[in-house]
C-alpha cells in the first residue's frame, strides 16, 4: 500500500474530507493533504516540491502541464460563484447583472478571494465599468474563506465558490451569481511527473469520478465535471 500526498485548492476540501476516507478503506493506501492556496500551490510547485496529486482550477492545472510539472489531467467537479452575507442581514438581490451591479454598489463593503472566483470578479467589474467605483470598499484575501471576513461582520457582501461559502457558520447564502454573469470553474486532478506513487494517485482519482461519489460532490455545493 501507498501514501499518497496530495496539495489541493480549499474548494474541494468539503467533498475531499468525506471521500477520503472511504477511499482508504476500500484500498488501504494512505492520503496525506496539504491545504493550500491556489497562489501559494503554484508557487511551491514551480519551485520543485514534490506531491504526488495536484487538485486545483483547471486553468492553472492547465499551467503546470505546460510547464512539465503534473502529467495528466482529469475533471472532477465544478462550482459556480455565489455571494453572502452575515446571517440574519437583509439578502440584496443579484438575480441579473444590473442587480448585482446595484447590491455592490450599495454595499459598504465587499470581500472576495484571491482563488478563481476573486480572478473572475476583478474582471467582471471592470467590464461592468464599476471597478474604480468601489476599489476603496473592496477586500481580497488569502488563508480563509470569504464567508469567514462576512460572519465576523468586517465586510457586508462576500463572494467565493459556493462550496468554499456552504460550509462557514455565521452566514446566509444569498445565491449563485445569475447566469448571464455565472463563472463556472472546473477543479482538475493532476499526477505530479515525479510522483512516488503514481499508480496509487491515479486510483484516487478515479474514486473521486466514480459515480458513487457524485452524490457527496452535489452536496457539498459542486456538480460532478
Amino acid at each position: 500500500m501507498s501514501e499518497i500526498k496530495v496539495m489541493l485548492s480549499l474548494a474541494f476540501k468539503e467533498a475531499y474530507l468525506e471521500l477520503v476516507p472511504q477511499f482508504e478503506r476500500a484500498t488501504g493506501h494512505r492520503v496525506s493533504t496539504s491545504w493550500v492556496g491556489s497562489v501559494q500551490m503554484m508557487s511551491r510547485l514551480k519551485d520543485g516540491e514534490a506531491v504526488d496529486l495536484v487538485i486545483l482550477s483547471a486553468d492553472s492545472l492547465n499551467e503546470l502541464i505546460q510547464a512539465g510539472i503534473i502529467a495528466e489531467r482529469q475533471d472532477i467537479a465544478k462550482s459556480g460563484v455565489a455571494a453572502a452575507v452575515r446571517a440574519g442581514a437583509p439578502r440584496p438581490d443579484i438575480g441579473s447583472g444590473e442587480a448585482l451591479e446595484r447590491a455592490v454598489l450599495a454595499a459598504k463593503s465587499v470581500v472576495y478571494s484571491t482563488g478563481p472566483s476573486g480572478v473572475y470578479l476583478i474582471g467582471l467589474f471592470e467590464r461592468m465599468g464599476i471597478a474604480d467605483r468601489i476599489r476603496s470598499k473592496v477586500r481580497q484575501i488569502q488563508g480563509e474563506p470569504a464567508g469567514a471576513v462576512v460572519a465576523r461582520g468586517e465586510a457586508e457582501l462576500g463572494f467565493q465558490q459556493m462550496s468554499e461559502l456552504l460550509p462557514v457558520p455565521g452566514i446566509d447564502i444569498v445565491g449563485p451569481l445569475s447566469p448571464d454573469v455565472q463563472k463556472i470553474t472546473i477543479f482538475a486532478a493532476g499526477v505530479h511527473r515525479r510522483s512516488a506513487a503514481a499508480d496509487a494517485a491515479r486510483s484516487l482519482v478515479a474514486f473521486f469520478k466514480d459515480p458513487a461519489a457524485a452524490p457527496v460532490i452535489r452536496a457539498k455545493g459542486m456538480e460532478p465535471a
